[in-house]
């Protein structure tokens, strides 16, 4: 080894040295007026913004910058349906008690639903035909504020679990009880009756029949449409249309009536209700 060599080893590391450090000087610099200059003054004549502004934008220090912190600002929950099919409510619902229910329904109920569960004023949902998890959904969801209703909503906020579902139980024994002619062998339309029976492929809408019949054989929630009165159930489809109605589990039937056409709507309503065309 010679006695130069260290010495000239370190005059090459110097020089890399050197030329690193000019690069990443560099690199800085054309950071710098990039993000200093080009950048605000893009902003600038693209927003009609002074210098200044456009500057402080873009070093994040002024709103209107992805970097400026914006309050976070927390979002109203939708109402949506609390009831879930655990076997504590299926357990509340078999253990009921049907004659709380009838006295509860006396007092309550029948001056809108009537004492065998047939309403007498077209607005109201007739419960006859209902099953007793049908009608318990229901309440449960006006009790919890996920179904909103004048009359319904402070009443059922009234009675505890168990007495909703002793109510439940009670218009529950009036399944089998037909409110109407029921739309299923009556002729009509046959655009509605099929729409009905079989649905609107071409739409994604399923049949109504495959889950509101009875034995259809839907979710244990799902309402029996036959014989419903004929006003009720148009408002129903097109509160769900609109999204005034959002109680229903996974958006089934908002997703379905948005699809809805008006004419349809009504004609689902006569077709279910029994009224012929």
């Amino acid at each position: 080894m010679n006695v130069g060599d260290p010495i000239e080893q370190s005059a090459l590391d110097r020089r890399w040295r050197l030329w690193a450090s000019a690069a990443v000087g560099g690199i800085l610099v054309v950071g710098a007026v990039i993000g200093m200059l080009v950048l605000p003054n893009f902003q600038r004549e693209n927003a009609a913004l002074d210098l200044w502004t456009a500057i402080c934008r873009a070093v994040g220090i002024t709103e209107g910058s992805p970097a400026y912190r914006q309050p976070i600002t927390t979002a109203q929950a939708l109402p949506v349906s609390q009831v879930a099919w655990d076997p504590d409510v299926l357990d509340i619902l078999a253990n009921a008690n049907p004659q709380q229910g009838a006295q509860i329904a006396a007092q309550v109920c029948v001056a809108c639903h009537g004492e065998n569960g047939v309403s007498s004023v077209l607005e109201y949902p007739s419960l006859a035909g209902q099953s007793s998890a049908a009608i318990y959904k229901q309440l449960s969801d006006y009790r919890s504020g996920a179904r909103v209703h004048e009359l319904m909503t402070p009443y059922a906020a009234q009675l505890t679990v168990p007495q909703l579902a002793s109510v439940s139980v009670y218009y529950g024994r009036f399944a089998q009880q037909a409110t109407g002619l029921g739309g299923r062998d009556l002729p009509g339309d046959d655009y509605i009756v099929k729409l009905a029976r079989e649905g609107d492929s071409a739409r994604a809408l399923p049949a109504c029949d495959s889950c509101h019949v009875p034995g259809a054989g839907g979710p244990i929630e799902t309402p029996v449409l036959t014989g419903q009165n004929l006003q009720y159930l148009a408002a129903q489809l097109r509160a769900y249309k609109t999204g005034d109605r959002q109680n229903d589990v996974y958006r089934r039937m908002r997703d379905i009536s948005e699809k809805l056409t008006e004419q349809e709507i009504d004609g689902l309503a006569r077709y279910y209700r029994g009224v012929l065309f």
